[in-house]
């Protein structure tokens, strides 16, 4: 196995179908030589003989149809089909997002996929998109971890990498495992095991993107076990709603009902009538109606705590509304922890929106409040950020990516706090100079293009 790659054609599987006994296959020597001058094609521009263009995240990927075609039937079909660059002779030019309508699929993701495609091999996990900003992030739960892990499945399954799809499963896992074996012996052991710690290792959130990506990719017991995983979980019924497909959640909900088989009816009944009341107040949340909301808190005997609205309002609903709630002071505590032991800035840290961080932060939600398993909002926020976006440097004329202005308000406010030790002052100055840049993105009408 040659180092940073772990090859498919290792495989029993793959080596049967090379080799017989009436016609010895080649060699590994040979076949290494092979998947290194294709590599070429992909990585060498003195051997840049591609046909067409494939934009990933604004950038030209040179690609040989032939290649694609002969590997993926996916990219048979497309490539099929008349292209209007190929009507005027040029090199035909294609769109990844407009192939690729249903998720999107980031360039360093493709290109792991291409290089699949041309050699056989699968390349190792990009630190820079698979791990996140967290130094004391082991990486193997990580919202980075999981998205890029899920990213590549959803990749090989939308190309119709049939093989690739079932070495993602079990290949990203090792990734992120740091585990070094080889696919035939992940095929002698099975990889469910493997799964198994990924999914349960990951917080309920995290396990909705693995979900959905298993649901889409028809991944029938990857998706049952996520489906465990989320029924047994504290998740609230609004927040399924808005994450899953309604088949999902109705067999959520289902399995959650027999387990309160045992539950007096009454109860139930109780439950079900807080539940609708919870539901309207949230719609009015949602449809920005505050003078609706402010009507339903009249009208009920449910409060805006009660319905962990302003949690709502922070995880889905537009960064105004959220801050109109907090200036007409309707009783929210922005303290309050909701069932998973969230309050609302852990819930704005997950969404990483500035300027409900940053409102929250001036009615008084503490920085320093940890959920259960330990973590503060600056912790959770660093956890849900790639280094990528994280060390992007900002280019003149743009907007300021919202994953690290998040983290330097957060590390700003915690700097301010007395009872946090000494940081780094150059870091004080850079989060106040991003603070500054937003008040004026604001001040100018334009903050509409960081939401």
């Amino acid at each position: 196995m040659e180092s940073g790659h772990e090859s498919f054609a290792a495989s029993s599987n793959v080596s049967n179908e090379c080799s017989s006994p009436q016609e010895p296959g080649p060699s590994v020597d040979h076949l290494s030589n092979l998947c290194g001058s294709l590599e070429k094609l992909l990585f060498n521009p003195e051997y840049n003989y591609s046909d067409t263009e494939i934009v990933v995240e604004g950038i030209d990927v040179g690609v040989n149809r032939c290649i694609l075609a002969a590997r993926s039937q996916f990219f048979h079909e497309k490539f099929k089909e008349q292209n209007e660059n190929s009507l005027k002779n040029e090199k035909p030019k294609y769109l990844l997002k407009d192939l690729v309508r249903v998720a999107s699929i980031g360039y360093e993701v493709f290109m792991v996929l291409l290089n699949y495609l041309y050699t056989g091999k699968i390349k190792s996990s990009p630190s820079e998109v698979s791990s996140c900003v967290d130094n004391a992030c082991a990486h193997d739960a990580c919202r980075p971890a999981i998205n890029y892990a899920v990213e590549l499945m959803y990749a090989s399954s939308t190309f119709q990498i049939k093989e690739l799809v079932m070495v993602v499963e079990m290949n990203s896992v090792c990734h992120m495992y740091s585990l070094r074996l080889e696919i035939n012996i992940l095929l002698e052991l099975g990889y469910q095991r493997y799964l198994d710690k990924f999914v349960d290792k990951a917080t309920p959130e995290d396990v909705i993107p693995i979900l959905l990506v298993a649901f889409h990719c028809k991944s029938n017991q990857l998706l049952e076990h996520c489906i465990q995983r989320v029924a047994q979980s504290d998740l609230d019924n609004a927040t399924l709603e808005k994450e899953l497909p309604h088949e999902v959640l109705t067999d959520i909900k289902s399995r959650r009902l027999k387990s309160r088989q045992g539950t007096e009816q009454e109860s139930l009944e109780e439950d079900s009538l807080s539940e609708k009341r919870i539901r309207r107040i949230l719609k009015a949340l949602e449809s920005d109606d505050i003078e609706l909301l402010t009507l339903l808190l009249e009208e009920s005997n449910v409060t805006l705590n009660d319905a962990c609205a302003l949690h709502y309002a922070a995880a889905y609903c537009n960064s105004k509304v959220v801050n109109e709630v907090l200036e007409l002071g309707l009783g929210a505590d922005v303290n309050l922890q909701n069932s998973r032991g969230y309050n609302v800035l852990h819930v704005a840290a997950r969404r990483k929106e500035p300027s409900i961080i940053m409102g929250l932060l001036a009615k008084g939600a503490s920085v320093l409040d940890t959920t259960r398993d330990g973590h503060t909002a600056l912790s959770i926020c660093r956890r849900l950020t790639r280094l990528k976006d994280y060390n992007d440097p900002p280019e003149q004329g743009k907007v300021t990516n919202k994953d690290r202005l998040c983290i330097d308000v957060l590390e700003r406010e915690m700097i301010r706090n007395p009872m946090i030790g000494s940081m780094s002052s150059s870091s004080l100055v850079l989060a106040d100079e991003l603070l500054m840049r937003l008040l004026l993105f604001e001040n100018r009408g334009n903050y509409v293009k960081l939401c």
